[in-house]
């Protein structure tokens, strides 16, 4: 994992050594063990996380029962159920560790308190939540602006470690494809090689 400091200055910008310190002090290191739940579906998502090590699914079944992937958090990314967390609605993912997992988390009442110690915590949520939105936003246009193989490539690039480490179907789902389109497109990416 990167440094905290710099994680932190990264996702939101320019801190003082001060304001660090006081968000630092929220987070409490936390383990999760190869397939415990941080946060199942329909329940209420009470923490903010930060991933130094691991592996986490982000999940939901469908009214058919297919397993959908919506995404695979690695070490430096935040996770969190955003509508259980934020707005206290029931999750519709399920957050499972697929590896065993190293966070950093700050509780839903921590996070409270440090929104009210810290009046800059408002804007610094703010340019977090846009960043989740812009990246959401950027997984929408790659879906309808890109082919198949294009996302593929793009993600490739982006995450060569995860096609070792987790089986291809979750990547595909990530990706919006099925299966089988996925394993047509890894078949040609091998043979051009």
């Amino acid at each position: 994992m990167k440094n905290f400091d710099e994680l932190l200055q990264q996702y939101f910008g320019s801190l003082t050594s001060q304001e660090l310190l006081i968000i630092q002090s929220y987070f409490k290191e936390e383990k999760l063990n190869k397939n415990e739940i941080f946060t199942g579906s329909g329940e209420i998502c009470d923490r903010l996380s930060v991933v130094k090590s691991g592996i986490l699914r982000v999940f939901a079944l469908t009214e058919d029962g297919k397993e959908i992937t919506q995404w695979l958090s690695t070490k430096d990314f935040f996770v969190t159920e955003v509508m259980g967390f934020f707005f206290n609605q029931p999750n519709r993912w399920t957050i499972q560790a697929f590896t065993e997992v190293e966070l950093l988390s700050i509780s839903k009442a921590d996070y409270q308190k440090l929104c009210q110690e810290f009046p800059k915590w408002i804007e610094i949520e703010k340019q977090f939540i846009i960043k989740c939105f812009a990246m959401m936003e950027e997984r929408v246009f790659s879906h309808l602006s890109m082919t198949a193989e294009e996302r593929y490539n793009q993600y490739f690039e982006k995450n060569k470690e995860l096609f070792h480490q987790v089986p291809l179907q979750y990547i595909a789902s990530v990706l919006g494809m099925s299966p089988e389109t996925f394993s047509r497109i890894r078949k040609r990416q091998a043979e051009s090689s």
